[in-house]
């Protein structure tokens, strides 16, 4: 079996679920070791310290974060309110929130939490992560109002203890606290925290923080049978935001029109299988995500997310076959052939797993997983040396990533 191999990962969707089902025990011990080894990966994609305030109780914290945290309010064209949503600055004038909380709306304004509020517009977006449901915001409003957060380095433990400051149903500037119920992966999209902390409609865009005050992700309100699911997403896909020229929101609601009919219905399909996955129901998603790519088969992701979904269910042939497939449409994916390496792995062929994970290494030099990767596939063919080779380039990118893959020479 392989030890803590990484499997990748989308977005919250413009379906609601019939059914879902939450991971099940056996899904989350498998991923436990994987979750502490992409741990160090977090730190390296945020580029923040481990550094941070001494512990606080939670009510100071609260008054220290909560000037930090905005209402997002959204309007049509008439002037006519639409949904409103929760916002969190992450540098001065730029705050980040859900992508749906924006979508179809003409004009934006956020209204900070600090004494009585003050209400700012909007003037566009900055950067849209469709992927990820991030919008990055541009506002109008002095320096000295904006609060910025800082981010966490590492991903939270199942345990730790969890609050999230938002605007569920108008009620602004409300409270909720709670654990870390699990942490998983979505291929292409980064971790998502289920917590306990309770959410509601209003808390999208969120900022879940940990108990020394710094975001570890960001709040996606989902429903399922009439209930909430409360999850986040990992803070790491927020740092990698690109900021780019600004965006007016009559602009992004063209752009959402120019898709042709065949390629919104694929969309649609794809929505649900990464709603799907955010649940941890593969099943589900795997049957999303062929219908997407019936309809829409030039979509190297639909294929990628095609594969992760039978490698979780030990299709790993039939996972092998669809990776491939993404690769004929997106060869210069290391992200892709790290896929497809994993999945030779657990069907146990490992030459060609070493294959494609040196392919992977080849194209990203400067990505530790696929090093990490090799040094284990190394190992199970029994040749030592060249996973001590694999060591010797890694400990340069993650020496953290290094001291598991040498813990693992070491048995």
């Amino acid at each position: 079996m392989k030890r803590s191999i990484p499997r990748l990962a989308v977005v919250p969707g413009l379906f609601v679920l019939a059914v879902a089902q939450l991971v099940s025990a056996q899904d989350a011990s498998s991923d436990s070791g994987k979750i502490d080894k992409l741990k160090s990966v977090e730190q390296s994609q945020t580029g923040q310290t481990a550094a941070g305030p001494s512990q606080e109780s939670l009510p100071d914290l609260v008054r220290r974060v909560k000037p930090s945290v905005v209402s997002v309010l959204t309007y049509d064209a008439k002037g006519e309110p639409l949904i409103s949503g929760s916002g969190f600055f992450i540098r001065p004038g730029e705050v980040v929130t859900n992508m749906h909380v924006i979508r179809g709306a003409h004009r934006v304004e956020i209204h900070t939490l600090e004494g009585k509020g003050r209400t700012y517009p909007v003037a566009g977006a900055l950067a849209v992560d469709e992927e990820a449901d991030l919008a990055l915001l541009s506002v109008g409003l002095p320096p000295d109002r904006s609060r910025p957060l800082t981010f966490a380095s590492t991903l939270p433990d199942e345990g730790e203890q969890v609050f999230v400051i938002g605007n569920p149903l108008r009620l602004e500037g409300s409270v909720s606290d709670g654990i870390v119920s699990a942490v998983r992966e979505v291929p292409d999209l980064g971790r998502i925290i289920q917590i306990t902390a309770p959410v509601s409609h209003g808390n999208s865009g969120s900022p879940l923080l940990n108990m020394r005050g710094q975001v570890i992700g960001i709040v996606t309100v989902k429903v399922t049978n009439g209930q909430n699911i409360n999850l986040a997403l990992g803070v790491a896909r927020i740092a990698s935001l690109s900021k780019g020229q600004l965006i007016s929101f009559d602009q992004i609601a063209a752009r959402n029109r120019s898709v042709t009919q065949p390629e919104l219905l694929a969309e649609l399909w794809y929505r649900g299988g990464i709603d799907s996955l955010w649940l941890g129901n593969y099943d589900s998603a795997l049957n999303y995500f062929e219908t997407a790519a019936n309809r829409n088969p030039r979509r190297p992701e639909t294929w990628i997310q095609i594969g992760y979904c039978k490698v979780k269910q030990g299709r790993n042939e039939e996972a092998i076959r669809a990776y491939k497939r993404a690769l004929q449409l997106k060869p210069t994916s290391a992200d892709t052939y790290n896929k497809l390496g994993d999945a030779y792995f657990y069907g146990a062929h490992f030459n060609q797993a070493i294959d494609a994970y040196s392919q992977a290494a080849r194209l990203r030099p400067d990505q530790a997983e696929a090093y990490y990767n090799l040094g284990l596939a190394y190992l199970e063919i029994g040749d030592r040396e060249s996973a001590l080779a694999q060591s010797r380039r890694l400990e340069p990118i993650d020496p953290e990533l290094n001291k598991k893959l040498l813990a693992e020479l070491q048995r």
